[in-house]
């Protein structure tokens, strides 16, 4: 899947919504009604948050791994693959601190609004043509006018800064 925003950007659209300690929380979660296998897991969170985020090998694996030493989860081999599902012991932990993983949901749901996610689509969509723009122009004009357009450039910048300052 083309993503335009890793293209252009680094930072911010890597970051993870979730604060230390939260990710387990999800996790246990997605395992709740059906076994997973951790790349799974990476594809679904990259999916709920439409692209803007999605957790490194790094978090998910290391996190099923202490899901299982703490007996919160099992895993099995299928199809060459290990297959976590969440243990009696893993729901009841879930269900003690319902109320913690209300608030991680909440605040995906504030991080990914299906309103942000538009705006956010429609302002990519437009980078994306410039980007286009500016690859064919930069074959077909002199250093003048690519300067020019840098300064454009910068200027929109220190406005778009001056905006989220705000």
């Amino acid at each position: 899947m083309f993503k335009p925003h890793r293209m252009f950007f680094a930072g911010a659209w890597g970051e993870s919504p979730f604060q230390k300690g939260d990710l387990k929380y999800v996790i246990l979660d997605l395992i709740k009604d059906k076994p997973r296998y951790g790349y799974e897991v990476i594809r679904i969170l990259e999916e709920h948050s439409h692209g803007f985020y999605a957790p490194s090998p790094g978090a998910v694996y290391p996190t099923l791994q202490l899901l299982e030493e703490l007996g919160y989860v099992t895993a099995t081999q299928q199809d060459g693959k290990k297959v976590y599902a969440i243990t009696e012991e893993g729901r009841r932990f879930l269900a003690e601190r319902e109320n913690v993983a209300e608030d991680i949901k909440r605040n995906i749901k504030d991080w990914w609004s299906p309103e942000i996610h538009m705006e956010f689509h429609q302002m990519m969509h437009e980078l994306s043509a410039l980007g286009r723009l500016l690859g064919r122009l930069s074959r077909k004009t002199d250093v003048e006018k690519l300067r020019r357009i840098r300064d454009v450039i910068f200027k929109a910048k220190g406005e778009i800064e001056a905006i989220i300052r705000t």
